[in-house]
């Protein structure tokens, strides 16, 4: 069994998406590789998935 598949990413389209609607315009190459590190220390992936376990499974459990 492999463990290394992905279960959720973010790409450059969903960063531009969100630039354009904050911003109005697209960000350059420059301005995504200077947000980048920013973005992975703003995402708390330990919560987000200790949460979906909890509500998902956890309400399972109960049933």
């Amino acid at each position: 069994m492999k463990n290394n598949k992905i279960i959720y990413s973010l790409n450059e389209n969903d960063i531009q998406t969100v630039a354009f609607q904050e911003l109005e315009r697209n960000l350059s190459s420059h301005e995504i590789e200077k947000i980048k590190n920013s973005i992975a220390e703003k995402i708390n992936w330990y919560d987000a998935i200790a949460d979906s376990i909890n509500e998902t499974i956890g309400s399972q459990a109960e049933s």
